[in-house]
């Protein structure tokens, strides 16, 4: 009889110490690997933005690439002035070509107003009197057409242009000479005719997303001009 007494009193179970040791171990596993999920969350969240920030910006370039594949030929412009550009805007004229329609001309403004990139443009006109006055309320932003808006988080847009071997500035947008279409008659179109048009062979896009390294840049070949 004695001995299964002593065998139950040398049976013990954990001490105090030993459940407080094992629940703060407990706890320090569970607060790391809490952390590590939260930082794997938001590292996913991040590149999550950053890919859909890249993906639209890809689809604006996709949109400034049909632009200039068509822009206005000198021939149709008669030497008008037809891309102008600064910090954070860039505006250039293009053809509209509609089935069954004669083609006209439009001007297409590319902006950067509170951190969004957004794309206007003018009616379209075969009348290159009226084209003046487009252009002109382009140039001073009185156009009263719609912004549609293209990404968000931009930062800032610069252009350079290819002629010659080289990379050059595009003409800026305070430089052009846009009221002259208000002159109206052949003094006005005279004074357009003495503008200086840019005859690029190419187009370079550098545009600086928010939250990114690295800027992304795209280059457009001009093609006919």
């Amino acid at each position: 009889m004695t001995a299964p007494i002593q065998g139950r009193r040398g049976a013990r179970g954990f001490t105090l110490i030993e459940l407080l040791v094992a629940v703060a171990v407990l706890a320090i596993v569970a607060v790391l690997g809490w952390r590590g999920l939260d930082g794997i969350v938001r590292s996913r969240q991040a590149l999550t933005e950053q890919m859909e920030q890249t993906r639209g910006i890809q689809l604006a370039f996709a949109q400034l690439q049909s632009d200039m594949e068509q822009r206005a030929l000198r021939k149709q412009l008669h030497s008008r002035e037809s891309l102008a550009a600064d910090a954070g805007r860039m505006i250039f004229v293009r053809t509209v070509l509609a089935e069954g329609e004669p083609s006209r001309l439009q001007v297409v403004t590319y902006r950067i107003r509170d951190g969004v990139l957004t794309r206007r443009e003018s009616l379209p006109t075969r009348d290159l009197v009226q084209l003046d006055t487009l252009w002109a309320a382009a140039v001073g932003d009185t156009d009263n057409a719609p912004a549609v808006p293209l990404q968000s988080g931009v930062d800032s847009m610069a252009v350079r242009g290819w002629r010659d071997s080289a990379w050059q500035p595009v003409q800026g947008v305070q430089g052009v000479q846009g009221g002259q279409g208000g002159q109206g008659g052949q003094a006005g179109q005279d004074a357009q005719a003495t503008t200086s048009t840019q005859d690029f062979d190419g187009l370079e896009l550098t545009v600086q997303l928010h939250g990114q390294s690295a800027p992304l840049v795209k280059v457009f070949l001009m093609g006919e001009k």
